[in-house]
């Protein structure tokens, strides 16, 4: 019905209420009354003109009554108290009189028709909603009877957008046991999680908790899931807007849930002041650090983003994705290889940025061990090419993306990732740029990372292949990783490695059997397979060395490591020589030039 017709149709039921109402009650006081006398029909008409100029004023007409509650109750009251006050008024001014038996008998009735009209057709609409949904909606089983439980539940019920029906409440708090919250029982704790399911026939499930405890949440998921394919959540409270939390808010269970802390949160202050009307530069814009890093940054407002990498179609995504999403700031592009030391250098000083992120780098690990050259190139020559054209260009500071793998390195991604750090806090000692470097585990859906393998197996009917049950990684989400980044280029006083808290390192065979339950499989149908560990992985990862350790930490959930031994006269040699190095021996001297086991500072070197 259009908004015209909704209008005219209420105005003329309430216009029928008021009269009804005011002769109902002539007619209680003088029931064999024939005529009607002229105080009536002017108190009819004021008190008919006053309730429709109220109910405009307080926009009682544009309400949805499908959803009334006590607020449109305490509504219907106020407007109908102040039509009979003034009607009060209007009797006292002329007639000298107040028929007060007949507007107290007026009042109630005028309550109890418009109240009565309006109830009824929301409990019509409900309980037409709720037949339907009875019949061919998804049985919906809410975890947590709290605030957000309770509003999921109201909106599920009153929702026709949505195919879920709530059936039963669980909650651990004892008191609420087999009590009825909006019409739904809650039915027991986790611990009869089981039998609820089945006594309820439960197809869907939603946990309503968001501020539950990541190791917890994780807990509940894994439970939900044993029992129910279907399983969603509500996002961290922090992801909410106070008083905001409704039904499209609720999303599935993804890989990111179960990683088993909370998220690292920002000093969105110290960020702002840093990077708010900036040129910022970003090496390896296309990549899946980089795109992300320009994402978060442009949050902040920078004047400028020079996006810099050398694959022109990512390029391109991430410039158009970005210019959509914030057309105030400019988006230059750059297509440059960070090899190309020239061109490094023309770029640095033709935006003459304030903060470079440094996230182009290769990074996988058996494919940089069969590439060792490669690796010297991308990840050495091209960092200290960056590095020093940004001390060129009077950049002030120098943030760059490392890895945890950079650690005692058994590989040759590690060793290369080392030993860049080693040059760029070389040059923060004798440049008047801030040089830091950020170091974290495997970053979950970044390219090449295992979870898009896993799930590319899953989808192909497994099996599953990792290297080796007992092994462990430390994992974060893209946007914690970029986040990181963008927190040390605030912090940076210069030289520093800072160093994300991750938590408790995941076995890769539990974040497999996670990721093939919540595809919804079972690890008889999939399979997992061992494949061995691979040359140059470690079984356990570390995020910093013995030597390296500061305990205090600078930030919520950020360390800074001390500095290790700088090799930088072997690192230069090595890049002078590593193109006549045969590849084992550069190999072999990558590692020890990382791990400082050098013996013989002279003869790092052997060609």
């Amino acid at each position: 019905m259009s908004y015209n017709k909704r209008l005219t149709a209420l105005i003329t039921i309430d216009s029928a209420i008021v009269l009804l109402s005011i002769y109902m009650s002539h007619f209680f006081l003088n029931p064999y009354a024939v005529a009607v006398d002229t105080s009536i029909i002017v108190s009819s008409l004021i008190l008919l003109g006053s309730h429709h100029l109220f109910s405009y004023k307080l926009n009682f007409y544009r309400r949805a009554w499908r959803y009334a509650s006590l607020e449109e109750l305490a509504g219907i009251i106020l407007i109908v108290s102040a039509s009979i006050l003034l009607t009060v008024v209007t009797q006292l001014i002329v007639f000298n009189n107040i028929y007060e038996r007949a507007l107290i008998i007026t009042w109630m009735l005028h309550i109890i028709f418009m109240g009565g009209v309006r109830f009824s057709w929301r409990y019509y609409t409900g309980a037409k909603l709720l037949k339907k949904k009875t019949s061919s909606g998804k049985r919906t089983l809410i975890i947590g009877a709290g605030a957000a439980g309770r509003m999921i539940a109201r909106q599920l019920k009153s929702s026709d957008e949505s195919e879920l029906y709530p059936v039963a409440f669980i909650d651990d708090d004892r008191l609420l046991k087999n009590l009825s919250i909006s019409g739904i029982t809650v039915e027991g704790s986790m611990n009869d999680l089981e039998l609820v399911i089945q006594k309820n026939q439960i197809e869907h499930i939603i946990i309503a908790i968001p501020s539950l405890k990541q190791k917890r949440l994780n807990e509940i998921i894994t439970e939900a899931k044993s029992f129910c394919e279907d399983v969603q959540i509500l996002p961290k409270i922090e992801d909410v807007v106070l008083g905001k939390i409704s039904i499209n808010l609720i999303r599935d269970v993804s890989i990111e849930d179960l990683l088993g802390r909370e998220p690292v949160q920002l000093d969105v202050d110290a960020i702002s002041d840093k990077i708010e009307g900036r040129t910022i530069l970003v090496t390896g814009a296309g990549g899946s650090i980089g795109s992300e890093i320009c994402r978060q940054v442009s949050q902040f407002n920078p004047k400028v983003i020079v996006l810099l990498g050398h694959g022109e179609f990512s390029i391109y995504n991430i410039e158009k994705e970005l210019v959509g999403t914030y057309p105030q700031i400019s988006y230059p592009t750059e297509i440059v290889d960070v090899q190309d030391r020239e061109r490094m250098f023309e770029v640095m000083t033709k935006y003459k940025p304030a903060i470079v992120y440094h996230a182009a780098a290769h990074k996988h690990v058996p494919l940089m061990e069969r590439n060792p050259e490669a690796a010297v190139k991308n990840n050495i020559v091209g960092t200290k090419n960056t590095a020093e054209a940004a001390d060129a260009a009077g950049v002030e500071t120098f943030v760059m993306v490392s890895t945890d793998k950079a650690v005692n390195p058994t590989n040759v991604m590690g060793a290369t990732k080392r030993l860049a750090e080693m040059l760029v806090q070389d040059l923060d000692s004798r440049s008047k740029t801030k040089f830091v470097a950020v170091r974290f585990g495997n970053v979950l859906g970044s390219r090449g990372s295992v979870i898009p393998l896993f799930k590319e197996q899953i989808r192909n009917g497994g099996p599953v292949t990792i290297t080796h049950p007992d092994m462990v990684r430390y994992f974060m989400t893209i946007p914690e990783a970029s986040r990181l980044v963008i927190q040390a280029g605030s912090l940076a006083w210069g030289g520093e490695i800072f160093v994300l808290d991750m938590g408790e390192p995941v076995k890769i065979i539990d974040l497999a059997r996670n990721l093939i339950t919540l595809s919804g499989f079972t690890e008889e149908e999939i399979g997992i397979t061992y494949s061995g560990i691979r040359p140059g992985e470690k079984m356990y990862e570390e995020l910093l060395g013995e030597n390296e350790v500061h305990n205090k930490q600078v930030f919520p959930k950020i360390y800074i490591g001390k500095s290790a031994d700088l090799y930088i006269e072997e690192i230069q040699q090595l890049l002078t020589d590593y193109s006549n190095v045969e590849k084992t021996v550069l190999t072999d001297t990558l590692l020890n030039l990382a791990n400082n086991k050098l013996s013989n500072r002279e003869n790092a070197i052997s060609v």
